[in-house]
């Protein structure tokens, strides 16, 4: 019996450039893409459910201290500040994981968009030049959303919500020691550190969560469900 590996030599052109040959053949061609199709989504789906179990844990997190934090009157209320830290956290860990997640998904909209779509309906592909975009993208992967613009959406999916249920518990639970504004920041107090600068520093937190939040900006992360449609091409 002849040895197989005498008969391939991946060193030789016609091996070297095997895949070349699909792209002048569109039954090979449709069906490599229905195969990178199908491993992109893969991919996508397991970064959604890191996503999904990060914001689990935050979930839980605000839950279990909102719980804790109002169970007894002596309760310290620095407990749900440091509850925000542990979200703050949470959204950072989030804001890498949606940068990554963005990676195989804007490749996953850019094959829907271009090739499933136009077979569906005929009307033309959405990119000229997708071929090239997927081309270059597969040769040299590369995190096409901002942090700023990812935080930003984490921020409004979810985020936003349980800083402002964590800081507005966090002003309730003062309320429990004192009913007058003086003795409100007096009671913010976190051992010696004065109850007004705590409050500057958690005012001056919350508004940055906010401007980061609602900041309007140019969209470039790609295919997430919106409520108008973005005309700019992906980059």
């Amino acid at each position: 019996m002849a040895d197989s590996s005498d008969e391939f030599d991946p060193e030789s052109p016609e091996e070297r450039e095997v895949a070349g040959e699909a792209a002048g053949d569109r039954t090979d061609f449709l069906s490599l893409m229905g195969h990178a199709y199908r491993g992109e989504l893969g991919r996508t789906t397991a970064w959604r459910t890191r996503i999904d179990r990060t914001t689990n844990w935050a979930v839980v997190l605000t839950a279990s201290l909102l719980t804790w934090a109002f169970s007894g009157d002596s309760r310290p209320h620095y407990i749900l500040l440091l509850g925000v830290v542990m979200v703050t956290v949470f959204l950072g860990i989030e804001t890498r994981r949606y940068r990554v997640y963005d990676i195989w998904r804007s490749r996953v909209r850019i094959l829907e968009e271009n090739v499933f779509a136009n077979v569906l309906d005929s009307e033309g592909v959405e990119q000229s030049n997708w071929r090239e975009l997927l081309s270059d993208d597969l040769r040299e992967p590369a995190v096409k959303t901002p942090i700023v613009e990812a935080a930003s959406r984490r921020l409004q999916r979810v985020y936003f919500a349980l800083l402002s249920v964590l800081l507005g518990a966090w002003l309730v639970r003062l309320t429990v020691f004192t009913g007058t504004p003086a003795g409100l920041i007096e009671t913010a107090a976190v051992g010696r550190v004065p109850g007004l600068v705590v409050s500057v520093a958690v005012g001056l937190y919350y508004t940055a969560v906010v401007v980061l939040t609602f900041w309007p900006h140019n969209r470039q992360a790609k295919g997430e469900l919106q409520s108008q449609p973005d005309a700019e091409e992906w980059r």
